[in-house]
Formats: structure tokens, sequence, C-alpha cells
């Protein structure tokens, strides 16, 4: 989708300013919000591409706007709508007004950390030999679908050089719909300013960026 968090390439947000030894969170709401969007993901009512697609789903107005943890917040809102694990009414009040609808799995404190320790890898087998090489010359497919993807809006339709092969990982585009994993081949491609911005593009500059296959066509 080409929403509000598809910055790439754009003017006029001002520099990014990284802050020195930044804590991982800057106050107590949002560490909380981050333990409930991790404890209801992991419910398995919805997966991680689909967190992530629902906070950039944001109107785009209302995601600029917003702080991180407030994107968090107001996604987590609209997926536990959705899937009927809470009424507009109790999050506004705080207050449970039905039967808590059952979930898959609920996760318990002892489990986090051994959890978290294991990680959330996302590579898997693929059937098939990737259909790109190291050097090959490809385009990034001009598309602009309605849901999630993580083809940046600023390569589509330019030429780069596959600089890495990585192995098969979820495709998000279809994991997010919970269409399932759909494991492609994921490249690494390197695009030159030039390519992208044409002449007034800094010299020297180029971007990499991953992309699954389904992203990418032969540049001939």
């Amino acid at each position: 989708m080409n929403g509000g968090q598809d910055l790439g390439g754009m003017h006029g947000f001002g520099p990014i300013a990284p802050e020195a030894d930044e804590p991982r969170f800057h106050a107590a709401w949002e560490k909380r919000v981050f333990g409930l969007a991790m404890a209801m993901g992991l419910t398995g009512t919805w997966n991680l591409d689909a967190s992530r697609a629902a906070r950039e789903s944001l109107p785009p107005g209302e995601y600029l706007t917003s702080s991180y943890y407030a994107i968090w917040l107001r996604a987590l809102e609209r997926q536990v709508q959705a899937h009927g694990l809470a009424s507009p009414e109790e999050l506004a009040t705080g207050t449970v007004s039905a039967p808590p609808a059952p979930v898959a799995r609920v996760l318990r404190g002892e489990e986090v950390a051994p959890l978290f320790a294991r990680g959330f890898p996302s590579d898997r087998p693929v059937g098939s030999e990737p259909r790109f090489g190291v050097g090959e010359s490809v385009r990034a497919r001009n598309v602009h679908p309605s849901g999630h993807t993580r083809l940046p809006r600023y390569v589509r339709g330019h030429v780069g050089t596959v600089e890495r092969v990585h192995g098969g990982f979820v495709f998000p585009d279809s994991n997010a719909r919970l269409a399932g994993e759909a494991p492609q081949w994921l490249y690494t491609v390197r695009f030159s300013g030039a390519a992208i911005w044409g002449e007034a593009a800094e010299p020297g500059l180029a971007v990499s960026v991953n992309a699954f296959e389904s992203y990418l066509e032969p540049a001939a």
C-alpha cells in the first residue's frame, strides 16, 4: 500500500536526528503498549506481518502526526476490534462488557524470556531455484497494491543489480492477509542514485533494498 509510512526518497520531512544513548522506551506507557502488542500477537489471532500492515494502513495524517508507540497502540485497537476481541465501547471505557472471546494461546509470564531468546525466524525452504543471481540486472516492478507490501515506492520501475541472494523467507504480502506464508526468495538489490533520482542525485549515492522475487523482473 502507498501509505504515510513509505517516506523513502521524499522531501520535506527534515533530517534524521539520532538520539544519543536512546532508551528502549521513553515512557512507561510505551513499554506497556509493546507488551500488549506482543501478547496479542502471540495469541495466534494474527501474525507479525498483519500487525505491521495494521500500523501502515493508518490514515497518513494520523500516522505522520503520531509517535512510534502511539502508532502501535492505534493499530492494536483496530486489530482487536476487527477480530471481535474488544468493542469500541470497551476500549473507550476500559471496562469489559462481554465475556472474553476465545484465543488459541495465552502468553504466560514465565514463557516470555525463553520465547524471545529463541527469536522469531522467518526463513523458510522454497521449492524452486532462485530466478536471479548475483550481478544480474533486475527491474523493481511498477506495482501499487492496495494491500501490504514491503517494496518501497521510490524504487518501483527502476533498474538495479542483485548484490546478494539471501534464501527463502515468509512473503509478507500474503502473510499479512492471513493467506499463508507463501515463502519466496529474498534478494538485496542495489540501485544507483542516478537510476532513481536522475541527474539531481548526489554523486556516488546508491541505495540497497531487500526485495522478494515477485517484486522483481528481468531488466532486459
